[in-house]
């Protein structure tokens, strides 16, 4: 896998500087950038495809996981602030959605060049709330955790070894989201589009449905059939999604 990597926190696997438009893929928990490889081949060179890494995975498994959002969405926007402004959609799954949208908020509250959009996959609504403290569980239930939301490949399932180093930075991104809180009243001026799955344990359509209170722009929302990782069983429907989006900014 080819990867120009300009800074710790961006992957482009497939350059494209010239671009118009740039499209912001943000991992779920524990999830990596790499997870979005499919996602930059389909639409580079077209658009400008960028995975974010974040600490504690892969190539920064030796640094510390980032446990608050804010900290988090306030590194992210510092990295994008560094790149030349472009029309940018950001496409973020699970703990990747709120980032999206924390880091959009940023951008605008800062005057930054946009527009922006955001695309809100698997993620109820930033200012709903459940009381999980996954991250205070033993390693074993984290693990339990994760087959059950099938997030991870097969691969990585099967290898016990491999899944408890992986642990650490689950631990660090479930802190994260599990201890995030918004104000009711939170919004950005970007448009949100919301995919979620009709049986996701981590989402119910009531509760995605709540983004359309977070915008002061237009909202939609494409239920898919599916659990929290829907987006693998649809990945062309997914990417149509996307393209409306890239579409728009263009």
């Amino acid at each position: 896998m080819t990867t120009t990597v300009t800074s710790p926190w961006i992957r482009r696997y497939h350059p494209a500087p010239t671009a118009a438009v740039r499209l912001v893929c943000l991992p779920h928990a524990g999830g990596s950038a790499s997870y979005f490889h499919p996602v930059s081949a389909r639409f580079s060179p077209q658009t400008e495809v960028i995975a974010l890494q974040y600490p504690g995975r892969q190539d920064r498994r030796h640094e510390r996981t980032i446990t608050d959002m804010h900290t988090l969405a306030d590194q992210v926007t510092a990295e994008l602030l560094a790149l030349d402004p472009k029309p940018t959609v950001f496409f973020g799954h699970s703990m990747g959605a709120v980032l999206g949208f924390e880091t959009i908020k940023r951008l605008e509250d800062g005057g930054a060049t946009g527009p922006y959009t955001l695309i809100a996959s698997g993620r109820r609504g930033p200012s709903t709330h459940r009381d999980e403290q996954v991250h205070d569980q033993t390693d074993d239930f984290l693990i339990k955790e994760i087959k059950k939301l099938n997030g991870t490949s097969s691969t990585l399932l099967a290898d016990d070894e491999i899944l408890r180093m992986a642990l650490p930075s689950l631990r660090g991104d479930y802190e994260a989201i599990e201890t995030y809180t918004c104000p009711a009243d939170r919004k950005i001026n970007a448009p949100i589009t919301v995919l979620t799955g009709d049986n996701d344990p981590k989402t119910t359509v009531d509760e995605a449905t709540v983004w359309q209170h977070h915008t002061t722009a237009t909202y939609r929302i494409k239920v898919f059939p599916g659990g929290h990782f829907f987006l693998q069983e649809h990945p062309t429907d997914i990417n149509n999604e996307i393209v409306k989006e890239v579409l728009s900014l263009r």
